[in-house]
C-alpha cells in the first residue's frame, strides 16, 4: 500500500482494516502501529473525539497518540466501527476494551458490552462482575452477579481489592444481602415451625417420652449458620459434604438415653428436606 499524501508514516505501520487512504484521522497505539479512522465515525460514536475534533484541522495532519495497546484499541474501533469482532477471550480483555469505551464516551461499544457481560465468562467472576455492572448503574446485570456471590467469602483477603472498588452504597448492599441469608436462615432453623424435634422446650422421646436431650441439634445449627457466614449460597448445606461433618454425625447417631430405648433423636432424611426448604425459602435478590 502506498503512504498517504497527508502523511509520512510508512505503510507497514498500518494495521488492516483500519489502513484506508480514505479514513483522514490517524490514531497510534502504544506500540506505534497507526489506526485510520474517518473523522466522521469518531464524531458520532465518541464524546471524547467529539469536542477534540471540533473546529481542530491540525488532527487530519498529526496522527494522534493514545496510551492504549494495539488489542484494546483494535477491539474498540471495531466496535464502533461496526465491524467483527472475536468472542471474548477473558475478563481482563474486557476490562480493557471497557475502561477505554467509558474514556472515550462511547455509548456504542457499552451497550454492546453490557449485552454481553453476563455469559458464563464472566458470571465465573461475580464479585468482579458485580464491580463493573454496579460501577455503570446496569442494575439488573447487578442483581444477577450479586447473586452469584453467594457461593463466594466475601471477607476472604483475596476479595478486597475489588470490594474496594466498590462504591459505599453497593458494597454495604451486598454486604447487607449476604447477611440477611445467614441471619434469616438462622430464624428459620431456630424457628419450631420445620424442627420442632430439635428446638421445642420439652421434646420427648417418641417412644418412651423420655426427654430428648438437644444438644448435638444445636452444635450442628452452630455449625451450619458459621458455614452460611462462608457461604451464604447455602448449597453445602443439603450436599455431601455436610455429611462428613463431625456436628452432622453426630447429630443423626443421638438417640434416646434410658435404657433399653435407643430411639434415634432425629429423622436424618426430614431434617435433610427442611434444612433444603430453609435455603430455598432465603431472599435471592439483593435490595439496591
Amino acid at each position: 500500500m502506498m503512504a498517504n499524501a497527508k502523511h509520512d508514516e510508512p505503510a507497514a505501520l498500518y494495521r488492516a482494516p483500519f489502513d484506508s487512504s480514505d479514513a483522514d484521522i490517524i490514531l497510534q497505539s502504544t506500540t506505534g502501529v497507526s489506526y485510520r479512522v474517518p473523522s466522521f465515525v469518531l464524531r458520532n460514536t465518541s464524546g471524547h473525539f467529539r469536542a477534540l475534533l471540533q473546529g481542530n484541522e491540525s488532527w487530519h495532519r498529526t496522527p494522534i497518540p493514545t496510551d492504549v495497546d494495539d488489542h484494546t484499541l483494535d477491539r474498540v474501533l471495531r466496535m464502533i466501527c461496526g465491524l467483527e469482532t472475536q468472542r471474548w477471550e477473558s475478563f481482563d480483555e474486557l476490562e480493557a476494551v471497557i475502561t477505554l469505551a467509558e474514556r472515550w464516551d462511547t455509548p456504542g461499544p457499552l451497550s454492546a458490552i453490557r449485552s454481553a457481560i453476563t455469559a458464563p465468562l464472566f458470571l465465573a467472576e461475580p464479585l468482579r462482575l458485580y464491580v463493573v455492572a454496579s460501577h455503570f448503574g446496569w442494575e439488573e446485570e447487578t442483581k444477577i452477579a450479586a447473586t452469584q456471590t453467594l457461593s463466594l467469602s466475601l471477607y476472604e483477603q483475596k476479595y478486597q481489592p475489588l470490594l474496594y472498588r466498590l462504591s459505599t452504597k453497593h458494597l454495604i448492599a451486598l454486604l447487607g444481602f449476604h447477611r440477611r441469608r445467614r441471619d434469616e436462615f438462622k430464624r428459620l432453623v431456630d424457628s419450631d415451625e420445620l424442627f420442632n424435634a430439635g428446638n421445642a422446650a420439652h421434646n420427648p422421646c417418641r417412644l418412651c417420652g423420655e426427654r430428648t436431650d438437644n444438644s448435638t441439634w444445636r452444635e450442628l445449627k452452630a455449625r451450619m449458620f458459621v458455614e452460611m457466614d462462608r457461604r451464604p449460597l447455602g448449597d453445602t448445606l443439603t450436599g455431601l459434604e455436610m455429611e462428613e461433618w463431625p456436628e452432622s454425625a453426630a447429630c443423626w447417631a443421638a438417640k434416646c438415653t434410658r435404657l433399653g430405648c435407643g430411639e434415634l433423636n432425629y429423622n436424618k432424611l426430614v431434617t435433610f428436606q427442611d434444612i433444603k426448604t430453609c435455603v430455598d425459602r432465603l431472599p435471592s435478590t439483593i435490595i439496591l
